[in-house]
Parts: C-alpha cells; sequence; structure tokens
C-alpha cells in the first residue's frame, strides 16, 4: 500500500527543531500523503493510524537522539482542500499548533484518517461548498468563522 509506506518513510526524514525558527521547521518537517484509489478502497482506519503512531515513535526516537530537551509535537490533518493527510512535527505544544485556521486537537487519530479515507473525489470542492467572495465595502466586521478542522496530536518530546 502506496500511502502505508510513505507514512513510514516521514519517520526516515530529517528532522529539524528550531525553537527560535518555525518556519525552518515547518519548511522541513511538513509532509502532504495522498492516496490511490485502491489505498482509499482497501485500507482500513485502523492500518493507517497504526501506521502514524509507528511514525510517532520512531519520530520520539529521533528527537531523543538530537538531545532536544524542549516541547515536541507530531500532528496529522486531513487538508480536504488538497485531499491529503498532511503531517508535521514542530516545537510547540498541542495548543499552539502553526494554522491559521481554528482547530480542535485531539488523541484520537481514527476521525482524521476516516473524513481522508472517505473523501471520494479529493482536490474537488463542489461551487455551494465556496464562500461568496465579497467586495470589502460589502464585508460585514462580523463574518461567521470558519468550522474548526481536527488535528490529531502525539507529544515526541518533554511535556514541560
Amino acid at each position: 500500500m502506496v500511502l502505508l509506506t510513505w507514512i513510514a518513510e516521514v519517520a526516515d526524514e530529517p528532522l529539524v527543531l528550531e525553537p527560535a525558527d518555525r518556519r525552518v521547521e515547518w519548511e522541513t518537517n511538513t509532509w502532504s500523503l495522498g492516496a490511490t484509489d485502491e489505498d482509499r478502497s482497501s485500507l482500513s482506519v485502523s492500518e493507517v493510524v497504526a501506521a502514524f503512531e509507528r511514525t510517532a515513535s520512531s519520530i520520539r526516537g529521533h528527537v531523543r537522539e538530537l538531545g532536544f530537551s524542549g516541547v515536541a509535537t507530531f500532528y496529522v490533518w486531513h487538508d480536504k482542500q488538497a485531499g491529503q493527510l498532511r503531517c508535521s512535527t514542530g516545537s510547540v505544544p498541542p495548543d499552539v499548533l502553526p494554522f491559521g485556521g481554528t482547530y480542535v486537537a485531539s488523541e484520537n487519530l481514527g476521525p482524521v484518517v476516516e473524513g481522508f479515507l472517505a473523501d471520494s473525489e479529493p482536490d474537488v470542492i463542489a461551487w455551494s461548498d465556496l464562500d461568496d467572495v465579497q467586495s470589502p465595502a460589502k464585508q460585514t466586521e462580523t463574518e461567521p468563522e470558519a468550522m474548526p478542522f481536527r488535528v490529531w496530536v502525539c507529544r515526541v518530546g518533554a511535556s514541560h
């Protein structure tokens, strides 16, 4: 299964934990993972969850090998717009991940993977799901906030 191979390969990628330069962390430690139609139809949620858990365990070992003693989090989310699972490792606690939007940190990866595997038309967003674009003059100051998305978080560094 291609997706499981890619998830496993994330654990072997270079890891940079640099609290003073989160941009370098983001650029080095963030991966985008797609899935073939065969993977989407044949993989179970539990197989994908287990693969990410093994990867998180390996990353925890790399963090120790680096001698990094700070807080570090491995996290996974379903980027619905791109039709991908994305994962990253950063020197941040789960409650301050570097997202522009609102998210809900969860220790249950199942719903994230389930949503990804059930995405029958990745990379496709229906016109009806897009927000209407308004000119700045027509925008109101009380625009609705986007729905939060779920992010699986796993501590891979110190928790102090």
